[in-house]
């Protein structure tokens, strides 16, 4: 049970990798149990309780902490950065980009690169990481 345990969790790891490798390319679920040789719902199921969330929800995060730098960069265009980063709807780019963020892509753009002029790439990474509603820290003491 354990060994099984285990070689699940190595090739979840794969998963995990080839999707912050190749957050840029279409990438579904199937191909990506297919590539582990499991099914995609066990796949799914064993990622999320190994993860805490789905796949999908994993490679939208990925997708989206790419497109907070290239914003920053400012020298693409909202629509240009939501097809390089893999996403191919900028609908569900902009809704999933506000629901980590908490802004719409077009004013993070106009916002992120006055706040983090001056700052340590090491530094920028930390702040601007995108926090999910789940691990928002309460202000209630």
């Amino acid at each position: 049970m354990a060994d099984n345990r285990l070689s699940d969790l190595v090739l979840l790891r794969r998963v995990r990798d080839r999707m912050d490798r190749e957050y840029a390319q279409p990438l579904n679920l199937e191909a990506l149990a297919r590539g582990v040789h499991m099914s995609a719902g066990h796949l799914s199921r064993q990622f999320k309780a190994a993860y805490g969330e789905s796949p999908y929800s994993y490679l939208m995060t990925r997708r989206i902490e790419r497109a907070m730098t290239l914003l920053r960069r400012g020298e693409l265009s909202v629509t240009e950065v939501c097809f390089a980063v893999g996403c191919s709807s900028l609908g569900t780019f902009s809704t999933r980009f506000t629901e980590l963020v908490g802004m719409p892509p077009s004013v993070y753009q106009r916002q992120a690169a006055q706040a983090v002029e001056g700052l340590p790439p090491c530094v920028v990474k930390r702040v601007t990481r995108p926090v999910r509603n789940r691990e928002a820290r309460s202000t209630r003491t």
